[in-house]
């Protein structure tokens, strides 16, 4: 496959590791519609190897963690902290890939599933050098989207009482970042039972599964009355409804699985009363620049969890055993590494 050069405000970045999302799952089932060929991976963590014109940061030997956020940085939106809401943050639509004598496109504006990958210079964090590329690649989406959903979209205060349905790479860092944050109950929901001790370490005061039967009503008793944030981390309608049930007056339920485009979300009017509210929240509503080094702090003062993140690294060879095992619910977070 090839690669251009740099263009413009441009980077080349070669990816030593790439975590599997469900979002390049969902692309390769067909769940989420995009056009092929594509290379996928948008979790990204590597070395900065060359730069294009108008560049001055980062420089070139640089560690950073990439991030699918192309945005414009100039836009109304962007000067007023909120780059996920900048219409031009989907990336550029040159792809920057040609294999057998046509365009690939890029998936996320990233494509880290390739050593060498060229993207904005606003795309890219510099990381201190001596954070393993395994860890600090799962801050590009997992902890940006979990995390930032707890502290950004949801405001998550000392006190309240939270419940995570789905306990993957996304929903454990939801559960951190609430602890974090202070939250007194942390509920975590699933039906796999090798998620308990997981969820438990890192922060679920509770764990629930809801192939027992009865699982709002437990999560009711618990949280006396309801949960003040509910996030579902699944994406179905079932969840979503009962996601809603699990709420408490004024409380607000945010998603954050991804959902086929065409599906449709119902709930009974009655529980939208009483200031319940549903959220979307796209890349957990973050400023990569910003949040990126802040929960690096976090990491190397001991206080969010990486490392135990990732259940298994494969070689690039091994990817179709990658794929294998993420989507038989084996891993929390793999992660492709490279040569």
């Amino acid at each position: 496959m090839e690669v251009r050069a740099p263009g413009e405000g441009e980077v080349v970045v070669r990816i030593h590791a790439s975590g599997l999302c469900q979002s390049d799952l969902s692309v390769m089932s067909g769940t989420i519609p995009f056009p092929v060929p594509v290379v996928l991976g948008h979790e990204g963590a590597g070395v900065v190897e060359e730069l294009g014109p108008g560049v001055s940061t980062p420089r070139v030997g640089d560690h950073v963690v990439t991030s699918t956020l192309a945005n414009c940085g100039r836009c109304a939106q962007c000067a007023s902290g909120r780059p996920t809401m900048c219409h031009r943050s989907f990336g550029a639509e040159d792809a920057p890939f040609r294999w057998r004598g046509e365009n690939v496109h890029n998936f996320a504006a990233l494509s880290t599933f390739s050593e060498r990958i060229v993207v904005r210079a606003v795309q890219t964090t510099v990381i201190p050098e001596d954070i393993p590329f395994t860890s600090a690649c799962l801050v590009g989406c997992a902890v940006l989207t979990g995390a930032g959903a707890a502290f950004h979209r949801a405001r998550v205060a000392t006190g309240d009482r939270v419940v995570v349905i789905g306990t993957g790479g996304v929903g454990l860092n939801v559960v951190q970042a609430c602890r974090l944050a202070g939250a007194t109950a942390i509920i975590a929901v699933d039906t796999n039972e090798r998620k308990h001790a997981q969820a438990e370490r890192f922060g679920a005061t509770h764990f629930v599964n809801p192939d027992t039967g009865g699982a709002v009503e437990t999560i009711r008793n618990l949280t006396h009355d309801g949960a003040d944030h509910v996030f579902d981390c699944v994406g179905t309608p079932a969840t979503v409804r009962s996601g809603f049930e699990m709420l408490n007056w004024g409380g607000q339920l945010i998603l954050l699985g991804v959902p086929p485009a065409e599906t449709e979300l119902s709930v009974p009017a009655g529980l939208l009363y009483l200031d319940r509210a549903l959220l979307g929240c796209r890349y957990g509503s973050s400023r990569p620049g910003a949040d990126i080094p802040r929960y690096l702090d976090l990491y190397q003062s001991g206080r969010l969890l990486l490392d135990e993140l990732v259940t298994r690294t494969y070689r690039f060879d091994d990817f179709h055993q990658l794929v294998d095992d993420a989507r038989a619910a084996r891993l929390d977070r793999g992660v492709l590494t490279f040569p």
